[in-house]
């Protein structure tokens, strides 16, 4: 029985893939293949090695027939100085016929057993021809020769046959297999434990990387050295350290979002508590009821800011980048974007309006975090738009799908167009209430589906365009993240 690594051609859940097994079956596979190949070889081999020498003895058997044999005109004699069976050899292993017949057919002398062959087209003089047959049920091994009569070679040949049955050539057959064989059970054996072995020590390198990665800290991102590895090997490792540096990355980003969410966090927090604690000591209503009107406001910041964290939490999530993507209709996004936020701009006197198509405007996406992005630009629009300006959502259709927000409002400074993207970031001189956030928001998302964002200022002179270019969908939907 042949040792072998468990495997599973066919992996599903909870199942495993050995690659030991694999490599060992493709080496093992075309051997055990060949092997019941090269027994039919041998052994036609070996009857090949033992016909050549009986069927020599044979040939010379014929041979001394047809000396023996006188043509005398049209009558054919055979003239044995001995018995037949001892001339032509005969044992107890293998029975010999032998037959001279005329050339009308007619046995002359021998056994009638041994079945007529007609002469060749052409006849090559002492020319002894060989063909297997059976004579009462056995097979045999004929030899035979055809004389052609002298002067008239037209007339038909005389037939000389040697008929032998094939024991002792089957035994000769045998001990050639049995001799080539019978090493080959050991051979084969030996063989598998030798790939065995070799496979092995083959992939030990696998088995050293697996304890050294087990034997590190949990904290212990640092790259794995390529020093000595084995050239197969040496792009596995490459990978996985790159793996491991984009982790320690994010897992610094997060660190850093953590601390400057709970630095954020911190601050209305603490205005809260003042203003409740002043609360708690007023006893003019007038003034109580300002003091509580400022908590609702400092609450609602602060109820802003988490939902704010929350969203950008959600987008930096893998898992939202692999779920719930289908075609989306950007313009009608853009519309019920803008249905939602316009008593927001009417509250302030911002005139909120759409430009759009006319047509579907299609791009892969997930409707929710789209639904976010869209709001966050146009609620950052009217944020830092004075009353009575003017906010317009523009789409466009090209190679691709266009969607930008135009304002009238602050505008940004050239050199704050790319930090405002940072978390938290905030452009001096503005008074608007806001948490830094929402543009990091939409880069994140606008990443997360291959789309991206810039800002540039307004060719009327005053505010903003905010503008995000999209990849048109042609075809059924695709994960966020399939490069």
């Amino acid at each position: 029985m042949i040792p072998r690594a468990r495997k599973n051609k066919a992996p599903g859940k909870g199942q495993q893939n050995s690659l030991f097994g694999e490599i060992l079956d493709w080496m093992l596979a075309p051997l055990l293949f060949l092997w019941p190949i090269s027994i039919i070889v041998t052994h036609n081999v070996a009857d090949n090695i033992a016909n050549e020498p009986y069927d020599r003895a044979m040939a010379e058997s014929v041979r001394t027939l047809a000396r023996l044999v006188k043509l005398d005109g049209p009558q054919v004699h055979v003239d044995f100085p001995a018995p037949p069976r001892t001339l032509f050899r005969a044992d107890r292993d293998d029975t010999v016929y032998y037959q001279v017949a005329d050339r009308q057919g007619e046995v002359v002398a021998g056994d009638w057993e041994i079945p007529w062959a007609p002469p060749p087209v052409r006849l090559l003089p002492d020319e002894v021809y060989y063909r297997d047959d059976v004579i009462q049920g056995e097979e045999v091994r004929i030899a035979y020769q055809f004389l052609r009569t002298e002067p008239d070679p037209t007339r038909a040949p005389v037939l000389v046959q040697i008929a032998e049955t094939r024991n002792k050539r089957a035994e000769l057959a045998s001990q050639v297999v049995t001799g080539v064989l019978l090493p080959q059970f050991a051979i084969i054996p030996l063989a598998v434990i030798l790939v065995w072995v070799g496979l092995s020590r083959g992939i030990s390198p696998l088995s050293r990387l697996q304890t050294l990665i087990r034997r590190r800290r949990p904290t212990d991102l640092s790259p794995i050295s390529t020093t000595g590895v084995p050239e197969e090997l040496r792009p596995l490792i490459v990978a996985f350290n790159e793996m491991m540096s984009r982790l320690e990355e994010n897992l610094q980003a997060q660190q850093r979002f953590i601390a400057d969410a709970a630095h954020q966090m911190r601050t209305p927090l603490t205005g809260l508590r003042m203003q409740t604690e002043l609360a708690l000591d007023e006893t003019d209503p007038e003034l109580l009821h300002d003091s509580l009107s400022r908590i609702a406001r400092s609450t609602e910041r602060a109820s802003h800011l988490i939902n704010q964290l929350l969203t950008l939490a959600r987008a930096e999530s893998s898992s939202e980048k692999i779920y719930a993507v289908e075609q989306v209709d950007l313009e009608m996004l853009v519309r019920e974007v803008a249905h939602d936020l316009f008593p927001r701009a009417q509250a302030r006197a911002i005139d909120l309006g759409v430009e759009d198509t006319g047509w579907p405007l299609l791009i892969d996406g997930n409707p929710v975090m789209l639904n976010e992005m869209i709001a966050n630009l146009v609620d950052n629009a009217i944020k830092y738009t004075p009353e009575g300006g003017s906010v317009t959502i523009r789409t466009q259709a090209t190679d691709f799908a266009i969607l930008e927000v135009e304002d009238t409002g602050i505008g940004i400074p050239e050199e704050d167009r790319e930090r405002v993207f940072e978390r938290f970031y905030r452009v001096l001189g503005s008074d608007a209430d806001g948490s830094g956030l929402g543009l990091p928001i939409v880069r994140e998302i606008a990443e997360m589906h291959r789309a991206s964002v810039t800002l540039k200022p307004n060719p009327a002179g005053k505010g903003s365009i905010a503008q995000v270019v999209f990849p048109r969908s042609y075809a059924r939907r695709r994960p966020l993240d399939d490069t």
